[in-house]
Formats: structure tokens, C-alpha cells, sequence
């Protein structure tokens, strides 16, 4: 079953960018949904952003619309997640997920089988 690995996290300032990367291994990228998923403290684990695996077609949550930019690199079997004029909001630990693409709604955490340990963003205000 595939394997999943978060990097890129970190402590930014409002209005900066990080770029979190999803590592692959035991699997392919390509063959399955990818999503993005954030839980902060005292809160749900919430979408951030998917990608589905026939076709590359990408979705966002309304909250991250227009600043965020999620992608998949079929050679490195990476995914990544490019996060642009971040706010304190946006602080949470971001998760990697996979499934495969008939297990259910991209948006719905429970549907993804296969997790990352998350990674820590902190935004400063």
C-alpha cells in the first residue's frame, strides 16, 4: 500500500508562500486521488485541495481558492501543494492522503485510506 511522506512545512509571515511536498513510495501518485487536508487545534480535519487521478482535474475549498495551487509530478511521484498569501488562519497541521479514485468524494477525509504523518504550518501575524 502506498506510503506517504510530507515535507516543505514551517513558520511564515502573513502574505508569505510555502510550498508543502507529498513523497510517494509503494505507490503511484498517478493512480490514485490525492488531497490535501489540514486540521488546526480544536477544529475538524478540513479539505484544503485534491487531485484526481484520471484526467489531473484539481479542486479547492472556498477557503484556499486563488492562493493555493496543488500539482502532481508523475516522475518524481510527488505531489505538492503551492500556498500563496498565507494567513494566521491557515495555520494547522496539513496532511497528505490518498485513495483510490471510487472510494467516494474527494472532499470527505474518511474516504482517503492512506495518510502522511502531517506537517506543522504556522502563520505569523
Amino acid at each position: 500500500q502506498v506510503q506517504l511522506v510530507e515535507s516543505g512545512g514551517g513558520l511564515v509571515q502573513a502574505g508569505g508562500s510555502l510550498r508543502l511536498s507529498c513523497a510517494a513510495s509503494k505507490g503511484t501518485v498517478s493512480n490514485y486521488d490525492m488531497g490535501w487536508f489540514r486540521q488546526a487545534p480544536g477544529k475538524e480535519r478540513e479539505f484544503v485541495a485534491a487531485i484526481k487521478a484520471s484526467g489531473g482535474s484539481t479542486f479547492y475549498a472556498d477557503s484556499v481558492k486563488g492562493r493555493v495551487t496543488m500539482s502532481r509530478d508523475n516522475v518524481k511521484n510527488t505531489v505538492t501543494l503551492q500556498m500563496n498569501s498565507l494567513k494566521p488562519e491557515d495555520t494547522a497541521v496539513y496532511y497528505c492522503a490518498a485513495k483510490t479514485w471510487w472510494s467516494g468524494a474527494y472532499y470527505q477525509h474518511s474516504n482517503y485510506p492512506y495518510w502522511g504523518q502531517g506537517i506543522q504550518v504556522t502563520v505569523s501575524s
